[in-house]
């Protein structure tokens, strides 16, 4: 157990999926398809990279992951205080040019020992 969690005493798991869409589209409808398509995946990317940023400047561990229905899903632990400042995050700031319509939160949960050691992006 790191020395962060040990002094921030409980410990918290929660899942989340995040609801929304990239801004700034405008346009769109003159580029190739190919070109939407590399968009949408640089899009995603650099969500994901803002995702890892914040959890890892808070000092939370866990992952990100973009789904095929076009959400953002994940899972995040460390001390509760942690958790909740990136809960807060996901709700309401997101990466800049994202905007969320909701986030759900599950299987929240006081656990023993971290999972993960670092917060990093699935594919």
């Amino acid at each position: 157990m790191s020395s962060l969690a040990k002094a921030s005493g409980a410990l918290r798991s929660v899942d989340y999926e995040v609801f929304g869409r990239v801004q700034g589209n405008g346009g769109l409808s003159v580029l190739s398809v190919v070109s939407v398509l590399a968009l949408i995946i640089l899009s995603h990317y650099f969500s994901n990279q803002y995702t890892e940023q914040e959890a890892k400047k808070l000092g939370v561990v866990g992952w990100v992951k973009n789904t095929s229905q076009g959400t953002v899903t994940g899972q995040v632990q460390g001390p509760e205080e942690k958790v909740n400042e990136m809960k807060s995050w996901l709700s309401k700031v997101g990466s800049p040019s994202s905007r969320i319509d909701k986030t759900n939160f599950s299987n929240e949960k006081e656990i023993s020992k971290l999972d993960f050691s670092d917060f990093n992006t699935r594919y």
